[in-house]
């Protein structure tokens, strides 16, 4: 007997005919003579010759094929991994280095300074003088070509666009017309009602358009503290508010109190007070509408004093909007309306109203006569009900400001 010898179909058709059967190919696997023969039988028959049947062998069998191809498959996916981790790597070092955390601990130091606490240094107190009027500065590059409007045509284009405070104290809606100048016959309006009118109504719309700019500023800033990662665009802005308002160390609690709005009522019997109702010579030859000091650049000499002496001189600018942004950012930044500052950001955290009668006992630094100054503020914003414009809205110019009403 052969030990596992290999056997072929014509080996075992001679056996089979020797054995006195036919093999054919049929439908049925065979036909012997008209006679079925089983698979046993064929294998009994090879048997007794002294063979073995047995499957025969493919090159590589279907299990050693699969694991072939798993073996190849394993081993793309590891050359593919070891090729991508390091470029991964490298992405991920990419994105990182173009979102930044900003470190967000003014939640904690804005309570503190809520609470009366003293923080290890106090930095609403420092200023940084560098930056803090680049922006304002730059309304002196716009072109001198400005009309000046005599105080009939602002009346008559009051008029035609049916902008008129009666209205705006019931709608709380402002139309955006803005005007750069002051009419110089606004001195020589005899009814002091009339004279006022015409003041609020040019002043209104450029003390809005200023608190619309802080409250954009401000939804962004919080927006950005929200954040767990910054792009490079919002650390960029942040660096230029920390600029703009003279924040050192980049504080982020000291830019949030720093960072808000005058109120309305506030910024208007101040303009109101400062200027003799718009008649005066700062408000129309310097546009200066809050009289604001300076003692070094462009200015106006008060009347009487020594133009060698050294002495002040109020501050000009190129339009009125640059005055009204200059006075804001003089409450927002200057030590000695830190207290205002404090004052303001309390009412923002019980989340009330600005109040400017209570803001008001905080600004008597801002002249010379002390308390008595906030008084006389406190009454021209009662006497000419200025309250009644805290609440009204600028419509807008633009679409950016339009989620602001």
């Amino acid at each position: 007997m052969f030990k596992n010898p290999n056997i072929n179909l014509k080996q075992i058709k001679k056996i089979i005919n020797e054995k006195g059967f036919v093999l054919k190919k049929k439908k049925s696997l065979f036909n012997i003579k008209e006679q079925k023969i089983s698979f046993k039988s064929i294998k009994k028959i090879i048997s007794e010759r002294g063979f073995v049947l047995n499957k025969k062998k493919n090159f590589l069998n279907f299990n050693e094929l699969k694991s072939f191809y798993y073996t190849i498959a394993s081993s793309c996916l590891l050359v593919l991994i070891s090729y991508l981790l390091p470029l991964s790597i490298n992405i991920k070092e990419d994105i990182n280095l173009n979102k930044k955390t900003v470190e967000n601990n003014s939640k904690s130091n804005f309570q503190k300074v809520l609470d009366g606490k003293s923080l290890d240094e106090d930095l609403d107190t420092q200023l940084d003088t560098k930056n803090l009027f680049q922006d304002i500065f730059s309304f002196d590059e716009i072109p001198n070509d400005t009309v000046r409007l005599s105080a009939s045509t602002v009346k008559e284009l009051f008029r035609d666009t049916k902008y008129d405070l009666d209205k705006i104290r019931k709608t709380k809606l402002v139309k955006p017309i803005k005007l750069s100048l002051l009419p110089n016959e606004i001195r020589e309006i005899e009814s002091t009602k009339e004279k006022k009118k015409l003041f609020l109504e040019i002043i209104l719309p450029l003390i809005l358009e200023e608190n619309n700019r802080i409250k954009f500023d401000r939804i962004k800033l919080f927006s950005i503290l929200n954040k767990n990662n910054n792009s490079n665009s919002e650390v960029k802005w942040l660096n230029s508010k920390f600029k703009q308002y003279g924040v050192i160390k980049k504080d982020l609690s000291t830019l949030k109190i720093r960072m808000d709005e005058i109120p309305v009522s506030l910024a208007l019997a101040q303009a109101a007070k400062e200027t003799g109702w718009g008649t005066s010579r700062f408000a129309i030859e310097g546009n200066a509408l809050f009289g604001q000091w300076t003692y070094s650049g462009e200015g106006i000499k008060p009347a009487g004093a020594d133009s060698n002496d050294g002495s002040h001189k109020v501050m000009k600018f190129k339009v009125l909007k640059a005055s009204v942004r200059a006075y804001q950012r003089n409450l927002n930044t200057h030590n000695s309306y830190r207290k205002f500052r404090l004052s303001r950001a309390m009412m923002r955290d019980r989340e009330e109203e600005l109040d400017s009668l209570i803001l008001a006992d905080f600004l008597n630094k801002y002249a010379a006569t002390g308390e008595e100054y906030t008084k006389i503020i406190k009454k021209i914003i009662e006497q000419n009900s200025l309250q009644d414009f805290d609440k009204v809205k600028l419509l807008p110019s633009s679409i950016k400001f339009k989620n602001l009403i």
